[in-house]
């Protein structure tokens, strides 16, 4: 027998992989990639190709889902979480998708690391038994961690593998995936945490002005992971980068049309990409915002350098610092 195992790149969806391999049969680790995953920071674990790889010891394969994504997000049939996190319809997506490859890919069932009571929206017994439904994978969607707390599937009834060897984890706790993760000799694995930008405060108020101006696509969406942003009209926004590293990702995100911003060579202070429709007026908006960030020394006013990307030339206006009371009420 073969399963397709969806993996996230946390620790349950291997454990929930690993538990069907020991029951002998063939596990095909899948990704779905969607454009709101946390880009890792300071996190010295590994990636999940490695994590796989380690705790399966199989390749692991990737899909692009983002474009499909973005069509749900605008119209979530089950709503919205604590923020913009369609965690419901997420699911039904992904398991949809995968259920289009279990004959291409010769495999008999989907496994998921789903621990029922771990997440308020889409982990409890109805929400689990909504996405079964909706995605038309109903008795072929098999949660080994909790498996022993839901409706046996079509995987047990048929004999594929043993039910008495599945689990029945409950609730938020991870000290029973720790020790399981022990017990596989699976070591060095992320820690518990949202791994979804959409359940981030201040990245959906960002998103929801993408969906407000009806400016969802993404290269927008890339372009929210990175910076300070700020509304300038409904056709314009500013994005100010908070160190040297997001300074060269904004220079990197920039494309043909794009105003790029930034103090004299003598001034530290930050690059800002300016996109939409800039007249000279948002032009020294944008410039005095790079001033607000910019470090004066004592000076009430700077040089502020601004170039139509990827046109060469520069320009430069002395500018005051915009005020706090100002910048505010454009503060994404």
């Amino acid at each position: 027998m073969k399963a397709i195992a969806l993996v996230s790149g946390g620790l349950d969806s291997i454990l929930a992989a690993r538990m069907i391999k020991e029951q002998n049969i063939e596990v095909i680790p899948l990704n779905f990639k969607i454009p709101f995953c946390h880009r890792k920071k300071n996190d010295k674990s590994p990636d999940k190709f490695s994590l796989v790889r380690d705790g399966l010891g199989v390749e692991l394969k990737i899909i692009d889902i983002g474009d499909d994504f973005l069509k749900l997000i605008e119209n979530p049939r089950h709503g919205f979480g604590s923020n913009l996190n369609p965690c419901i319809d997420c699911k039904i997506l992904m398991l949809k998708k995968a259920g289009d490859l279990l004959k291409e890919w010769g495999a008999d069932f989907i496994v998921t690391g789903e621990v029922l009571g771990q997440r308020p929206m889409s982990q409890h017994k109805q929400a689990l038994g909504i996405v079964a439904k909706s995605s038309g994978m109903e008795g072929l969607i098999l949660r080994p961690l909790s498996a022993k707390l839901l409706p046996v599937t079509i995987p047990e009834e048929k004999g594929w593998l043993s039910r008495d060897k599945l689990l029945n984890f409950n609730g938020r706790t991870r000290k029973p995936q720790m020790n399981l993760a022990k017990a596989f000799n699976i070591e060095n694995y992320p820690n518990a945490a949202g791994g979804c930008l959409l359940t981030d405060p201040r990245f959906s108020q960002r998103l929801k002005d993408l969906l407000k101006y009806k400016q969802l696509n993404i290269e927008e969406v890339e372009l929210l992971k990175t910076g300070r942003h700020f509304r300038l009209s409904e056709t314009a926004k500013l994005i100010v980068g908070r160190n040297e590293k997001e300074n060269a990702e904004l220079v990197n995100l920039a494309r043909a049309g794009d105003f790029v911003f930034h103090p004299s060579e003598k001034t530290a202070g930050p690059t800002g990409i300016g996109r939409g429709e800039f007249d000279f007026e948002l032009i020294r908006l944008g410039c005095s915002i790079i001033c607000r960030y910019s470090d004066l020394t004592g000076k009430d006013r700077e040089d502020i350098f601004y170039q139509d990307f990827p046109d060469k030339e520069e320009h430069a206006l002395n500018v005051t610092a915009i005020k706090e009371e100002e910048l505010s009420v454009l503060r994404l």
